[in-house]
């Protein structure tokens, strides 16, 4: 029996209470005498995540988020499904499997997410059956290639009508869409939306139908944004990509603090990480009454939400930020089949002495870009960086098979010298590179080659790196030490004159081909607005 100041999600009231359970499941909620300290709220449910950006495999995830209070998960393992396929989904679900915290997943819509990519497996119908025949397996997941959509791609539509047929909701991902197209995307039976930007974007797609994920991850941090949305209407609170190092700090508990900070009434917020969730994809969570399983969290208050005690299943998990269950990782050896690389396999060549270049533009706390424009120099016939304007090489490497390096511009990152790279790209997790020479860019890929998959960080030669051996994505270790590691990465960035807080992050993005507007995968500069390839020289 659990007693407390329970906090009811579905009437939105509070109030002291007895709580028992048997086997895990709630029996019998009594009101009672208080006063308690603290208050008994739900576990929380981040709705839209893909674990696989924590940088940790399944099992340390759980370890760093059951803590702050999250007890359950809809994962798309889209990451990982793009470099191994049904065997990837297969080690997410045994790792994961280990740990109380609950996984529940979509089957990934975008393997490969684009005909424009080489990615490591291809997904069609059977296999999405497959996967949602399962239990474990709530919803498609999101339909990324939202033009292929619209017009009504027969290998998109096969899937769809396998999540139509066994009764599964089916999630979206339409950045800035609007008008007609929208309401094409939504007549296909999409559900929901974490890609929204503004109240005003939301706000249209909410009145078709739409479902409102509102993000806010260690890059794209949309809360503050749509918190004029979020207070009049219900949502779901979600992460979508979260770092270890910001796992390290919180988890949803933080993003329910926020909320409340920007003036979103505490039990509405905390609806959209709880109840609202829960009922969209049938889950037996998401509130504390008879029949649901008991997920409960004690914070010590409606504001911080500070935690202090978990309970999954009616058993104690974790106590003032401490787990109490073992975790025992999955152990993955990932090799990357590549021949070494040269410096020239960076370079873009030009003849002439200058020439115009299309450019990838940063936006501060968002994944969208921007496609600009920049006069560059060319030295015996290679079109060099300008680092004075921030304007940088950016390359992506086919990690699947030798294939020709793809290259581009980009401005942003404010690297003085030296090169960083990463086997962690999305959604196809080719490896990917930024950097002012190219002798580093060379050693800095060859260095991920020889490891297997990680970051690295290279000057003068010289590597700083941390290993991702599950896929190329992931490691065993725990939180705390994957962010020992990563601040010592950052750091080391910044002293070469990187500006931004989440370098490896934020570069991951640059290879995705469906959040406009200029993107760079392992075939070529991509006009994601056209849906096309574009030069890198400008006409």
């Amino acid at each position: 029996m659990i007693v407390g100041n329970l906090v009811d999600v579905r009437n939105k009231r509070v109030f002291p209470a007895r709580i028992h359970e048997e086997d895990g499941v709630i029996t019998r909620v009594e009101e009672a005498e208080g006063p308690f300290d603290g208050f008994l709220i739900p576990g929380l449910i981040d709705s839209h995540i893909h674990t696989e950006s924590s940088l940790l495999c399944p099992s340390r995830f759980a370890e760093a988020v059951v803590p702050h209070g999250t007890t359950a998960v809809v994962a798309n393992p889209h990451e990982i499904a793009n470099v191994m396929g049904l065997e990837g989904i297969e080690y997410m679900a045994k790792d994961s499997a280990t740990t109380p915290l609950r996984f529940y997943f979509t089957a990934p819509s975008c393997v490969p997410t684009t005909k424009f990519e080489t990615s490591g497996a291809n997904f069609g119908p059977a296999e999405t059956e497959q996967m949602l025949s399962r239990d474990d397996f709530v919803a498609l997941g999101e339909v990324t290639d939202y033009p292929a959509a619209i017009e009504r791609d027969p290998d998109v539509l096969s899937l769809i009508e396998v999540a139509k047929r066994l009764d599964k909701p089916i999630d979206g991902h339409a950045p800035l869409l609007s008008g007609e197209e929208l309401r094409k995307y939504i007549g296909l039976g999409i559900s929901t939306d974490h890609e929204c930007n503004s109240s005003g974007e939301a706000r249209e797609k909410a009145a078709l139908g739409m479902k409102i994920m509102v993000r806010e991850g260690s890059v794209s941090k949309d809360l503050e944004d749509l918190a004029p949305f979020a207070k009049e209407h219900e949502f779901f609170l979600v992460s979508d990509d979260v770092g270890a190092e910001e796992l390290a700090r919180g988890h949803l508990n933080r993003e329910l603090a926020q909320a409340v900070s920007l003036g979103i009434e505490p039990i509405h917020a905390l609806r959209a990480a709880t109840i609202n969730p829960a009922l969209h994809y049938r889950l037996p969570i998401g509130a504390i009454e008879p029949g649901r399983r008991a997920d409960i969290v004690k914070v010590r208050d409606l504001k911080s939400f500070e935690v202090e005690e978990v309970h999954i299943g009616g058993r104690l998990v974790a106590r003032m930020g401490v787990p109490l269950f073992d975790v025992r990782p999955k152990e993955m050896v990932n090799v990357l089949p590549l021949q070494r690389k040269v410096p020239s396999d960076f370079e873009v060549l030009a003849g002439g002495g200058s020439v115009k270049a299309r450019v990838i533009g940063l936006v501060k706390d968002e994944l969208i870009t921007e496609s600009l424009t920049a006069e560059l120099r060319v030295v015996n016939g290679k079109v060099m960086p300008d680092v004075e304007s921030d304007v940088l090489r950016l390359s992506v490497v086919n990690r699947y098979w030798d294939a020709p390096v793809s290259s581009a511009f980009v401005k942003g990152f404010g690297l003085k010298a030296g090169a960083i790279a990463s086997s962690v790209a999305h959604d196809s997790h080719n490896i990917i590179v930024v950097g002012v020479g190219s002798e580093d860019m060379a050693v800095a890929v060859n260095t991920i080659i020889q490891e297997g998959g990680g970051f690295c960080i290279c000057s003068d030669g010289k590597c700083t790196t941390l290993n991702l051996r599950v896929a190329g994505l992931m490691c065993t270790k725990p939180a705390q030490e994957v962010k020992r590691v990563l601040d010592c990465l950052h750091q080391k960035s910044k002293a070469l004159g990187c500006s931004l807080e989440l370098p490896f992050m934020t570069m991951s993005f640059l290879s995705l081909l469906v959040i406009p507007r200029l993107k760079l995968s392992d075939k070529g500069l991509f006009d994601v607005n056209g849906f096309r390839f574009v030069g890198v020289l400008a006409q």
